[in-house]
C-alpha cells in the first residue's frame, strides 16, 4: 500500500498595494525607532549602574519604562534590570537610551573595590583573634 501523496497548493496572488486616497492616513513604515535622533545609542555595559532621577514615572512612559523606573529607585546594574524585567540586553539598551535621553535616569560607573585589603586591618583582626 502506498502512502497518500500531498498536493501543493499554489499561493494566492498578493493584491497590489493601492496608493492612499485623499483623506486616508497611510500606515507608518516603522512603528518604533531603535536609536536616538542621530542614530546613536548610550554606551552601556552589563555592570553600569542605573539610578532613577524621579520618584514616580511620568504618565507618558510605556509599561516597560515605568517598571524600569520603579526598580531604579536604588542603583541597579543593567544585568540586574535585564534579569528582573525578563528582557534581553539589547532591549534594555534601547529602553535605557530613551530614558537617558529624556533625563529620567542616570548612568554611573560601577563601584570598584580596592584590589588589596589594608594590611593593618588584617593584623588587627589576627591580634584580636589570638587574644580570644
Amino acid at each position: 500500500m502506498t502512502p497518500p501523496q500531498r498536493q501543493r497548493r499554489d499561493p494566492a496572488p498578493e493584491p497590489s498595494p493601492q496608493p492612499p486616497q485623499e483623506g486616508q492616513v497611510k500606515n507608518p513604515e516603522r512603528m518604533y525607532v531603535v536609536a536616538g535622533p542621530d542614530g546613536e545609542r548610550a554606551e552601556l555595559d552589563l555592570v553600569t549602574l542605573i539610578v532613577a532621577r524621579a520618584a514616580d514615572p511620568p504618565p507618558s512612559a510605556s509599561p516597560e519604562q515605568a517598571a524600569l523606573l520603579r526598580l531604579c529607585a536604588a542603583p541597579l546594574s543593567v544585568a540586574e534590570l535585564s534579569a528582573y524585567l525578563h528582557l534581553p540586553f539589547s532591549a534594555m539598551g534601547v529602553l535605557l537610551t530613551e530614558l537617558l535621553t529624556a533625563e529620567l535616569v542616570q548612568a554611573r560607573a560601577p563601584i570598584v573595590r580596592q584590589s588589596r585589603t589594608d594590611r593593618s586591618l588584617l593584623e588587627a583582626v589576627m591580634n584580636g583573634l589570638q587574644r580570644l
